[in-house]
C-alpha cells in the first residue's frame, strides 16, 4: 500500500529502479491550460549541479549519466486518463558518483503570466512508482498544501551510507524554474 507523504517524511526506496510521476486535471474552465513541469537536479555534495546535462527536464530528457529520464512535456494535463502526465524514469544503480542527491521540483509554466496557483489545478500529485511491478511507493497531493503557491519542492533523494533514501520536503514557492537553477548551478543559466 502506497505512502500518503507527509512534509519531512523519510522513506528508505531500497529499490535501483523506480518512477517519479506527475498528474493533474486538465483547465476545463475558461483560461489558459495548466502547463505543469517537473525537472529534477542532480546535485553534488555542494548541492551544486556538477554539470549541465545533471539538470533533467523537458528540454534536456536525458542526465549525462543516462540514470535519469523524462517522458517529454504534456502542456495541458491531458496526456492521460487519470494517470502520470509527465515522468522521470530514475535508475539509481547509474548515478554518477560525484551526485548525492537528486531534488525533484514541479513548476507551473508560465504562472505569473497566467496567474494560475497549485490551488487551482485539480487533482494534482507527484508520486513514487516501482518499475519492476509498476506499485505505487509513495504519493504526494499538491493541490493542498500550495494553494498560493507556483512552485513545489517535492523531495529529494539523497544517499546515506551508499544507500539512497527519500525525503520529502514539501516546501512551495511563488517562484519558477529559473529560481531552482540559481540556487543550484553555478554556470550558465539554462533557458
Amino acid at each position: 500500500m502506497a505512502i500518503n507523504l507527509q512534509k519531512g517524511q523519510r522513506i528508505n526506496i531500497g529499490l535501483n529502479k523506480i518512477t517519479i510521476g506527475l498528474g493533474w486535471d486538465p483547465n476545463d474552465g475558461t483560461g489558459y491550460a495548466f502547463d505543469l513541469d517537473a525537472s529534477a537536479f542532480m546535485l553534488d555534495d555542494k548541492r551544486l549541479i556538477p554539470t549541465e546535462g545533471f539538470f533533467v527536464f523537458y528540454g534536456n530528457p536525458d542526465s549525462e549519466d543516462t540514470a535519469l529520464h523524462h517522458s517529454g512535456d504534456d502542456p495541458t494535463g491531458g496526456n492521460s486518463d487519470g494517470g502520470d502526465d509527465e515522468s522521470i524514469r530514475v535508475d539509481l544503480s547509474l548515478v554518477d558518483n560525484r551526485v548525492q542527491e537528486i531534488l525533484f521540483v514541479v513548476t507551473i509554466h508560465e504562472a505569473q503570466q497566467r496567474r494560475q496557483t497549485f490551488g487551482q489545478v485539480r487533482n494534482s500529485y507527484i508520486r513514487i512508482v516501482d518499475d519492476a511491478n509498476g506499485q505505487e511507493i509513495a504519493k504526494y497531493e499538491l493541490g493542498e498544501d500550495f494553494s498560493i503557491e507556483t512552485a513545489v519542492e517535492f523531495g529529494r533523494l539523497y544517499k546515506r551510507n551508499d544507500q539512497w533514501k527519500f525525503e520529502a520536503s514539501g516546501i512551495g514557492y511563488r517562484e519558477d524554474l529559473a529560481f531552482f537553477l540559481s540556487r543550484h548551478f553555478k554556470g550558465q543559466i539554462i533557458k
